[in-house]
């Protein structure tokens, strides 16, 4: 407060040390004896001021337009501000301070409230609802509902009629750039970047290609001298010469020239049709296999088992091979038969490939529930469709189970021997494997008919975009959401049920966990509080209210107030509602009137008062508003 009065003085162009010049405030109604005093304190002791007065803001803007002609001397003033609302009486010209009402509740409780609305509705936009652009779309937007229950129940259906009382704050949003067609050049500059990324490929694959070859001819060379070598060597000498290599015997030597020059033959890109004839045969490969092991000796016999070993894994690897071969083609060939059947009638097709579906998908799951619950039924329901704890047992544990019970009947029917004999420990031992899974647990394989479910399953996505897939066996991750970019929509605030739900707070405080009353409520108790009763007078009050304070300018508040005080008065009673010239500026304007006046000194109280008398004389300070 002491900024705001060093900010109006120095405009004014006083000296702030001394103020020589009366000074009026302003208060709002029931305003506590500790706030006059503390401002009474600041002026008479921070900037000198001779005199001070205090008077209601409210009773000036009604003075004001009283002046105007708006309203009578008999009347009834409901002021609603920033932080309070009041409604306060007026008998004579003069307010009645014993009937007098407040509510803690106003503009800025209003703004709050829509700010934390809109701020749940639109969580990702919170940085661009400040308070100041809140206040905006409250003073811009907003009314008072005539009837609130009605009016919810409009939205609530959300009709056509809810759609043109909607309003939207349209956010800055840029859309995202399209993309433009390439032009000719920069289809020409691509076009020649890509050839001369395709020539650098080329020659690395020359290159590496040349030193394969390179690399394959010298191999084939040194297995060749190494052949000559051992042809023109004695007997005895060829195993020191295999020695000094990594082969064995002379048939490998051979096998691997074989495989060399096969190979160079592809890297050249020649022909390789006679593969057949330059391989070695199985005989001369593995020539001990057939040999009985007592011609051999004890370094053939370890070259036996080698090429026994070999041979075996040589064998099964082509047997494998073939058998994917065969798989392979198999497979084509059901596959060319099911485009034939689905060409010749494709809706049967289709259901058929549907019906295999949801056969399958009951099949797992039926399978699935049996697993969960031990695969048979043993009385162990319960009332609830539940299964027992013996149906969720697995195979071992059941045994286990079955073991302890037995044990336990036989040992209770007299003196406890269990360990005595051999078997018994057999049987702890038995009784011990808790953890063992069922044999069906263990070395799980696919299952084939999984793997069908998933073959029809991706078919289905194929040829039948609009079918509802079952989650698959097994499968518990949701499917990620799709990317969509953002549009206008997403960059729009809808002010729809929040337009008249935020000022109802005027007229139900409890909306915001506020107890006290609405203005309808507050103006039927100033009336009820009155002193003095008859001649009239209420009837007078209720012909002449007028509204003032900023949260007055709200559409549709006359009429919703006037409908609140007629159901709380006796019916035909007069009730004119008028509102203030202007509702934000009238208490300036009428407290200027009234320090202009040149009966104010009279009604001030001087600083020597203050001094001598003290804060107490301020509770029975009154300030009379008729000069």
């Amino acid at each position: 407060m002491e900024y705001i009065l060093d900010f109006g003085f120095d405009r004014l162009g006083a000296d702030q040390s001394q103020i020589d010049h009366p000074v009026l405030m302003t208060e709002c109604a029931c305003n506590p004896f500790q706030s006059r005093s503390k401002m009474a304190e600041l002026l008479f002791e921070t900037y000198g001021v001779p005199s001070v007065a205090f008077g209601i803001d409210a009773a000036f803007s009604y003075k004001y337009n009283q002046q105007l002609g708006l309203c009578s001397n008999d009347g009834l003033a409901i002021c609603s501000g920033f932080n309070t609302s009041h409604a306060i009486p007026f008998v004579n010209g003069e307010p009645v301070y014993e009937a007098c009402c407040r509510t803690n509740v106003g503009g800025y409780y209003i703004t709050d409230y829509l700010k934390q609305l809109l701020s749940l509705k639109y969580p990702h936009h919170m940085t661009k609802l400040t308070w100041e652009k809140v206040e905006d779309l409250k003073m811009e937007h907003c009314y008072i509902a005539p009837d609130y229950a009605s009016e919810v129940r409009l939205f609530q259906k959300g009709d056509k009629k809810a759609e043109e009382k909607s309003k939207c704050w349209q956010l800055p949003w840029t859309p995202s750039p399209t993309e433009e067609a390439p032009s000719e050049e920069e289809i020409a500059r691509k076009a020649a970047l890509k050839e001369k990324q395709g020539q650098r490929l080329r020659e690395m694959a020359e290159a590496k290609k040349f030193n394969r070859i390179n690399d394959l001819e010298n191999e084939m060379r040194d297995l060749e001298t190494l052949l000559q070598k051992l042809r023109h060597a004695k007997e005895n000498d060829i195993p020191s010469i295999l020695a000094k290599t990594v082969y064995i015997s002379k048939q490998d030597i051979e096998s691997a020239l074989a495989k060399t020059v096969l190979s160079l033959r592809k890297a050249k890109g020649e022909p390789v049709e006679n593969i057949d004839k330059m391989d070695i045969s199985t005989a001369e490969k593995y020539n001990l296999v057939n040999v009985p092991d007592e011609m051999l000796t004890p370094e053939q016999l370890k070259q036996k088992k080698k090429q026994l070993f070999i041979k075996s894994t040589s064998e099964a690897r082509q047997q494998k091979k073939q058998k994917q071969v065969e798989e392979e083609l198999e497979k084509e060939r059901q596959k060319k038969l099911e485009e034939e059947r689905r060409l010749e009638n494709p809706a049967h097709y289709l259901e058929e490939l549907q019906a295999k579906y949801r056969d399958l998908s009951e099949k797992l799951e039926q399978r699935k529930r049996l697993k969960t619950n031990g695969g048979h039924t043993n009385g162990n329901h319960n009332g609830s469709g539940g299964v027992g704890r013996g149906e969720r047992l697995n195979s071992s544990q059941r045994e286990r189970m079955r073991l302890l019970t037995t044990a336990a009947f036989d040992r209770g029917k007299g003196e406890d021997t269990f360990g005595l004999k051999d078997e018994d420990w057999q049987l702890y031992k038995l009784m011990s494997r808790d953890n063992e899974d069922d044999d069906e647990d263990s070395n799980s394989k696919p299952d084939p008919e999984e793997i069908e479910l998933a073959r029809i399953s991706s078919r289905l996505r194929e040829i039948d975009p609009t079918f509802i897939f079952k989650s698959e066996p097994g499968s518990t991750s949701a499917e990620a959401p799709q990317f969509r970019p953002l549009t206008k929509e997403d960059f729009q605030i809808i002010l729809g049920v929040e337009r008249f739900r935020c000022p109802e707070i005027l007229f139900h405080p409890n909306l915001i966990g506020i107890d006290q009353a609405g203005l309808a409520e507050m103006a039927g108790a100033s009336i009820r509080r009155l002193p003095f009763k008859g001649q009239g007078v209420e009837e007078r009050i209720t012909n002449s209210i007028l509204l003032t304070g900023g949260s007055s300018l709200f559409p549709g508040l006359s009429e919703r107030l006037e409908a609140g005080i007629r159901m709380i008065r006796p019916c035909g009673t007069p009730i004119k509602i008028v509102k203030a010239l202007d509702p934000i500026y009238d208490a300036w304007h009428g407290a200027a009137a009234y320090a202009a006046a040149m009966q104010f000194s009279g009604q001030t109280f001087s600083r020597m008062d203050y001094y001598e008398k003290g804060e107490d004389w301020l509770r029975s300070y009154k300030l009379r508003y008729t000069l």
